[in-house]
């Protein structure tokens, strides 16, 4: 299970590398041809903020595996152990009801948007709208990897957290 893991995380890593490079080749471009020659990529902007949606949605699972949302935990702090587990356990519980109604609500938009095309590109906007459903079930996905952890109070060092630990101790 943690080479599964392993690679699902690595690919979800990967996936999110390979868009946000050709979201900044495609706007470097356009800019470029812009001041340089007066001429602008027509598709460009549209297709920049589509793969920009689907980042955001592909990478908010491994942000939350990260503990990257915003999170206020001042209650949780203030309650014992014991507690402290019950509120998370609650959490995980509440955030993966939260996700599955999400996952039948993007996937119901996205059937719906199916007949509208975009305005340069001419894709059916289920494709765009692809990325909720989707993410969604990544999220389920990594939740379901941590909520173990997540719940003890064990959750594994964030790669960021790992990285200045190294530079702190190096």
């Amino acid at each position: 299970m943690k080479t599964f893991e392993r690679w699902f995380v690595e690919l979800n890593k990967w996936v999110l590398v390979l868009l946000l490079a050709a979201m900044s080749v495609i706007v470097f471009a356009n800019v470029s041809l812009r001041y340089l020659s007066n001429f602008s990529i027509v598709w460009a902007e549209e297709v920049a903020r589509y793969l920009m949606i689907w980042l955001t949605f592909l990478g908010a699972g491994l942000v939350l595996r990260f503990g990257g949302h915003v999170a206020i935990t001042n209650l949780q702090d203030a309650l014992g152990q014991r507690m402290q587990r019950a509120v998370r356990l609650l959490i995980a519980v509440l955030l993966l009801g939260f996700f599955v109604v999400m996952i039948w609500i993007g996937h119901d938009y996205m059937l719906r948007m199916g007949r509208q095309m975009t305005p340069a590109t001419r894709i059916p906007f289920s494709y765009v709208y692809a990325a909720m459903p989707i993410g969604f079930v990544l999220l389920v996905a990594h939740l379901l990897l941590i909520a173990k952890h997540y719940v003890r109070g064990t959750m594994p060092d964030s790669d960021a957290q790992a990285m200045d630990k190294q530079a702190v101790a190096g």
